[in-house]
């Protein structure tokens, strides 16, 4: 297999994620122009995960069968219909049409994920499916903010069009260079020998993964963090125009610092302070500092020195804590499921984080709605405060299995 390959795949995860960067910042608002209330704006975001929490494994399943290939090819031209259907929404209800069909159509990370397996060699497989976490990171960092810069235009009418547009382009190009540089993976005898679980709930996995010692409680944390982050995310728009009168263009610059950071900490700094202090520490820490992170940004409106020199700390702190947290957590999960449970225990991982995505924009809107933005964030610092405790029960010992997990964004 041509190792081009790699490099293509690379790029068609990160315009997917890049694609889906540029909606955020301006998405709620959107929304609310169009009649949503603040508990209903969020569910937007909660919708699309849905989607993708139901659908990844059935674009897995299906190319099992049929190959890679065709399904990355139908999903990515998916996706260019979905956001340009975003750009010309006009109503609510053919908003949240488009948001449904893109987070079926983006759904195919689990292709991604099979393909690397495909391409690569076993001891080389760590390092493949870090291609994906850098490429989420890329995407969240580059998307928010070119989002917003483009939020700021109107097109036909709908304020936030260009950047769905936009995002439809880059789908487009994805298509294009799929289709010249993207060869099948999977070999026609190979197709259907090893086919996945096609349902969401599977718990025969479940079970495995909360066997292993140390495994649920971890678990539990990372859909507390996720939880959290994820009602942050689809309220924060929300939350910089009630309370700093900020428009797309500056929200997707805070956006867009929180990404930075990010990646610097999981890009460069996470495997010497993972070496050094070990990753149950660094989950610690990670969760400790988002607790503070949200109650800063509780209080940043009546900050007296400077609520938006406020907000741009907050959101430091926040993005330093999760990229501590967030590949701390995987690799902690990987060590500790045998050679042949890993695959199972990661599953589950990512299955509760997605849950975590669909629960917390629906928990975080509900409460903005009745209680204001403040009462959000002081709840969210509450529920890693609980995240923290938890947290205790991490086992410290590193086990004999040395697998190294990817690193895998928000």
């Amino acid at each position: 297999m041509k190792r081009a390959s790699l490099g293509t795949l690379f790029l068609t995860v990160f315009l997917d994620l890049l694609g889906f960067g540029l909606v955020v910042p301006f998405l709620p608002g959107v929304a609310r122009a169009l009649g949503a209330s603040d508990a209903v704006a969020p569910l937007l975001g909660a919708v699309y995960s849905l989607m993708q929490f139901l659908f990844i494994p059935v674009w897995g399943r299906l190319s099992d069968h049929v190959g890679r290939r065709p399904v990355l090819l139908v999903s990515i031209a998916a996706s260019a219909v979905g956001m340009a259907s975003l750009g010309f929404a006009g109503t609510l209800p053919l908003l949240f049409a488009a948001r449904v069909f893109s987070g079926v159509a983006t759904s195919n990370i689990a292709v991604a994920q099979a393909y690397i397996a495909d391409v690569t060699a076993p001891s080389e497989r760590a390092r493949g499916m870090g291609v994906i976490g850098v490429a989420f990171g890329m995407g969240f960092i580059f998307g928010p903010f070119l989002g917003g810069e483009l939020g700021r235009f109107v097109v036909f009418g709908h304020q936030g069009a260009a950047a769905a547009f936009a995002a439809s382009g880059l789908s487009l190009l994805n298509l294009a260079l799929a289709l010249r540089y993207l060869p099948e993976s999977l070999p026609p005898e190979r197709r259907g020998l090893d086919a996945r679980h096609g349902s969401p709930f599977d718990l025969s996995r479940l079970r495995t993964a909360f066997a292993l010692p140390g495994v649920g409680v971890a678990l539990g944390v990372n859909f507390i963090v996720v939880l959290s982050f994820a009602g942050m995310e689809q309220t924060f728009r929300l939350f910089t125009a009630d309370a700093f009168g900020m428009g797309d263009a500056g929200t997707g610059r805070v956006l867009g610092v929180v990404g930075v950071i990010a990646a610097i900490v999981q890009g460069g700094a996470i495997r010497p302070l993972s070496r050094r202090y070990g990753e149950t520490r660094l989950v610690q820490a990670g969760v400790l500092l988002q607790v503070v992170a949200f109650a800063m940004l509780a209080a940043s409106p009546g900050f007296a020195r400077g609520p938006v020199a406020m907000l741009f700390a907050a959101s430091g702190v926040l993005a330093l804590g999760s990229g501590l947290t967030s590949p701390s957590l995987s690799s902690y999960v990987s060590r500790r499921g045998t050679a042949t449970a890993q695959g199972a225990t990661l599953g589950v991982l990512q299955s509760l984080s997605a849950l975590g995505r669909v629960a917390g924009p629906t928990i975080a809107g509900t409460v903005y709605g009745w209680l204001g933005p403040s009462a959000t964030y002081y709840g969210a610092a509450l529920g890693m405060a609980a995240g923290a405790v938890l947290t205790l029960g991490l086992e410290t010992t590193s086990p004999s299995l040395t697998a190294e997990a990817p690193v895998a964004g928000h």
